[in-house]
C-alpha cells in the first residue's frame, strides 16, 4: 500500500519550480482555483469540490509564501497542509463570497503594473462566478491578468517519483479488480449490476472512490464506450468492456479490459490481437527523447496502417490528479 500524502519537501520543490517558472514568464503570482491545481500546490485533498456553491483560491507569489483564501469549512483541512497563510470567510456569502479577501491577497502579491498568471490552456477553467471575477478585476485595474504561459500544465505533466508511486498504486487496485470480473459477470447478469458490483470490487481492493466508470456489452463488439449501463442481461457471444478511472490518494488510473462471454469469434480475436500489437508498439516507443505523437503514430500504424484515423481524436492521454491530463 502506498503511503498517504507527500512530505512537505515535495511541495516545496514544486513551489520552487513554480517561482522559477514565474520569473522566466514575467509573472508576479499565480492564481489557482481548481481541485487538481490546489492539491498539486498545497496537498489540500477533499471531495468537497463536488459542491459547486463555494469558490476556493490559492495565490502563489513569485516572492513570499502561498496564501489560501478559502471558505471557513476548509480551515482545519488546509491547516494540516504545508500552507501557513490561511484566510477564511463564512461561505456562501451572497454579498462578498471571498472577493474582498482575494483582492487583498492579490494586491499584496502583485505590485501595481504587475502580472497575475492564470492557467488558460485547454482543459482549464476558472472555478468562480463570472460576476465575482469581474469584481476582482474591477478592484485591481492596475494589475494585468495574463496566461500562466502553460506553467502549471508543464509542471504537472512531469511526475515526481512519489507521484508515479501513487499512479502505480491506483493502477494496481484496478488490475486486482479486473482480475475478479469473473466473479460478477456471467450470462444472464444485467450490465447495470456488473457496473455496480465492479465498483464494489474496486473499493474492496483499495480504491478511495471511483469517479469514472463506463463500458458496454454487445454481441461481437460494441460501438459506444461512454454510456452508463442499462439493464440488458449479458448474453453468450457478448464482448464486455469496463473502463475505470478510480482514485487512490488523489491520483487516478484510467484503463479498460475486454472480456468475451464464451469463446470469441475470429473477428473479435483478430481485433483484440491488433490492440495488443498496438499496445506493444506504444511500450516500445515510450522512452526518453520521444514525444506523445511518436506513441500515437506507432499505435496508429498497427491499427490503421498509418492513416491517422483515431475516432476519439487521440490514442491515449496523460493522467495524475485528473482523469485526463496532457499530453
Amino acid at each position: 500500500m502506498t503511503s498517504r500524502g507527500f512530505p512537505e519537501s515535495e511541495y516545496r520543490l514544486r513551489f520552487d519550480a513554480a517561482r522559477a517558472g514565474m520569473s522566466e514568464a514575467g509573472l508576479d503570482a499565480l492564481l489557482l482555483t481548481t481541485a487538481a491545481d490546489f492539491a498539486y500546490a498545497s496537498g489540500f485533498l477533499t471531495r468537497f469540490w463536488e459542491s459547486p456553491t463555494r469558490p476556493w483560491f490559492l495565490v502563489v507569489p513569485a516572492r513570499g509564501s502561498p496564501v489560501a483564501v478559502i471558505p471557513s469549512i476548509g480551515r482545519a483541512l488546509m491547516g494540516a497542509t504545508w500552507i501557513r497563510d490561511i484566510r477564511t470567510w463564512s461561505s456562501p456569502d451572497y454579498q462578498d463570497d471571498g472577493v474582498s479577501l482575494l483582492v487583498e491577497a492579490i494586491a499584496e502579491a502583485v505590485p501595481s503594473g504587475g502580472a497575475l498568471g492564470l492557467p488558460m490552456d485547454g482543459g482549464t477553467h476558472l472555478r468562480m462566478p463570472v460576476s465575482d471575477w469581474g469584481r476582482v478585476k474591477d478592484a485591481l485595474p492596475d494589475r494585468r491578468v495574463v496566461p500562466d504561459d502553460g506553467l502549471m500544465a508543464r509542471m504537472r505533466m512531469v511526475k515526481s517519483p512519489a507521484e508515479l508511486e501513487k499512479i502505480a498504486a491506483a493502477c494496481d487496485v484496478a488490475e486486482r479488480a479486473f482480475a475478479r470480473v469473473g466473479e460478477i459477470a456471467r450470462v444472464g447478469v444485467p450490465l447495470s449490476r456488473v457496473f455496480r458490483e465492479f465498483q464494489m470490487l474496486c473499493l474492496a481492493e483499495g480504491a478511495d472512490w471511483i469517479p469514472y466508470l463506463a463500458g458496454a456489452a454487445s454481441p461481437g463488439g460494441y460501438a459506444d464506450v461512454i454510456s452508463p449501463a442499462d439493464d440488458r442481461p449479458l448474453e453468450r457471444g457478448d464482448v464486455l468492456m469496463l473502463d475505470t478511472g478510480l482514485v487512490v490518494d488523489g491520483y487516478f488510473c484510467d484503463f479498460d479490459r475486454n472480456f468475451s462471454l464464451g469463446p470469441p469469434d475470429a473477428a473479435v480475436a483478430a481485433a483484440h490481437g491488433q490492440l495488443i500489437e498496438a499496445t506493444g508498439a506504444a511500450f516500445e516507443s515510450a522512452r526518453p527523447g520521444n514525444t506523445a505523437s511518436d506513441l500515437f503514430h506507432a499505435m496508429d500504424k498497427a491499427l490503421t496502417g498509418g492513416s491517422g484515423a483515431a475516432e476519439g481524436g487521440r490514442l491515449g492521454h496523460g493522467l495524475g490528479l485528473q482523469l485526463t491530463e496532457p499530453p
